[in-house]
C-alpha cells in the first residue's frame, strides 16, 4: 500500500469532519472560537484519529460510523498541545510550525481554547449513538477508555510526572511511566476504540491492544531522538528543548544508539502483534514502521 496517499486521504476526511463539528470562527465568543480553529487546523500529522480509522479497518468496522469518536481524539490531543506549550509548562514559542496558541491569543484565551476542546470532545463522544450508530455499550466504553487514558490515570498523569522530573536523575521504570502516560495513552486509547467500534472479538482486541502499547512508547522514543537529531523547519517545532530543560529522555538515559535499538524492538514487538491479521491491517503496519523511520 501507499501510506502516504493513505494518510494524506484519512487526513482529509478527519479534517472535513473536524470543519463540521467545531464551532464557526464568527459564532460567539469569536475570538475563542478563533483560537481553537487556529490550533486545530494548524496541521499537524492525526496520527491519533488515523490510528482509530486503521484499528477499525483492521476488523473489518465502518469507519464513517467513528467518525465522531476520531475527531474527539484529535480534539483532545490539540487541548494538550495548547496546554503543553504553555509558558507554565513547556513555554513554546511553534507548534506545528506556526506560532503556538498562547503566543497568539494570550495566555488566558489559549487556556480556554483548550478547555474548550476538551469539552467538545466529550460533546462528540456523548452524541456517537444517535448519530451514527446503536452500539450502547461499545459508546460507553469508548467514552470511558477516552476519559481514562486523557486524565490524571493517563495523559495527565504523565504530564504531571514529566515536569516533576525535569533537571532530576530518574530510572527507567519512571521514564517509561512518563511516556506510556504523556504519550502512549491517547495512541492506545485511539486504536482500542477503533477497534472496539469496529467490533472487534476478544482476541482481536487483546491483539491491537499490544500493537498500541508497543508504538505508543515507539512513538516518544522516536520523538526524544528527534530533540536531538530533528530538522525544527520538517517537525515544526522547537528543537533541542528537551535537553535545555532537563527533561527525562531515552538518549539522555540511555544514549542516542541504545534509544534507537528500543525504538525498533517496540516496532517489531507491534509488528508481532498483527500477525495474526490480514491485508486489512497492513495500513496499521505501514504506519509502525513510519513511527520509528522517522528518526533514522
Amino acid at each position: 500500500m501507499d501510506l502516504k496517499n493513505y494518510l494524506k486521504d484519512r487526513r482529509q476526511r478527519i479534517d472535513a469532519a473536524l470543519d463540521q463539528y467545531l464551532p464557526a470562527e464568527d459564532s460567539l465568543p469569536e475570538r475563542l472560537h478563533q483560537a481553537v480553529r487556529y490550533s486545530v487546523f494548524a496541521g499537524g500529522k492525526r496520527l491519533r484519529p488515523i490510528l482509530m480509522l486503521a484499528a477499525c479497518e483492521a476488523v473489518g468496522g465502518d469507519t464513517e460510523k467513528i467518525l465522531p469518536a476520531a475527531c474527539a481524539m484529535e480534539m483532545i490531543h490539540t487541548y494538550s498541545l495548547i496546554h503543553d506549550d504553555l509558558p507554565a509548562m513547556d513555554d513554546d514559542d511553534l507548534r506545528r510550525g506556526r506560532p503556538t496558541c498562547h503566543k497568539v491569543y494570550g495566555e488566558a484565551l489559549a487556556i480556554l481554547a483548550g478547555d474548550a476542546l476538551l469539552t467538545e470532545a466529550f460533546i462528540q463522544l456523548s452524541g456517537m449513538n444517535g448519530n451514527t450508530f446503536q452500539a450502547d455499550d461499545a459508546c460507553r466504553r469508548a467514552t470511558h477508555i477516552i476519559a481514562r487514558c486523557a486524565g490524571s490515570r493517563g495523559m495527565v498523569g504523565g504530564q504531571v510526572v514529566d515536569m516533576e522530573s525535569e533537571g532530576k536523575e530518574i530510572n527507567l521504570p519512571t521514564l517509561e511511566y512518563i511516556h506510556t502516560h504523556k504519550t502512549g495513552a491517547l495512541i492506545l486509547a485511539s486504536v482500542q476504540v477503533g477497534a472496539l467500534l469496529g467490533g472487534a472479538d476478544e482476541a482481536s482486541y487483546d491483539a491491537l491492544t499490544r500493537y498500541a502499547e508497543a508504538s505508543g512508547l515507539a512513538f516518544q522514543v522516536a520523538d526524544d531522538i528527534l530533540d536531538i537529531i530533528g530538522d525544527q523547519d520538517l517537525l515544526g517545532k522547537d528543537v533541542g528543548s528537551d535537553e535545555a530543560r532537563g527533561k527525562a529522555t531515552y538518549p539522555a538515559l540511555l544514549g542516542l544508539s541504545v534509544a534507537r535499538n528500543r525504538a525498533r524492538d517496540l516496532r517489531d514487538l507491534a509488528l508481532e502483534s498483527l500477525a495474526g491479521f490480514g491485508e486489512a491491517a497492513e495500513p496499521l503496519r505501514q504506519i509502525a514502521h513510519y513511527i520509528v523511520d522517522r528518526s533514522f
